[in-house]
């Protein structure tokens, strides 16, 4: 015996990508949402590596190190 009035109501919801995917899946989030990731373009799923520019944050993190070894 399920309780009635206490669950919220599931609606067609539309997850975009940012690769232009639109996936519309059963949800109880708002009619849209924008993600950053989906199967279509996660390494993951595509098997496909993704380089990321960590140069300014390389950077930062060496002179940090630097700084403390003087």
């Amino acid at each position: 015996m399920a309780k009635q009035g206490i669950h919220p109501e599931y609606t067609k919801t539309t997850f975009i990508c940012g690769c232009g995917a639109k996936h519309v899946i059963n949800s109880t989030m708002a009619d849209e949402v924008n993600i950053d990731l989906c199967s279509e373009c996660h390494p993951f799923y595509t098997g496909k590596t993704r380089t990321i520019d960590t140069a300014g944050r390389m950077d930062r993190f060496r002179a940090r190190e630097a700084a403390a070894k003087k």
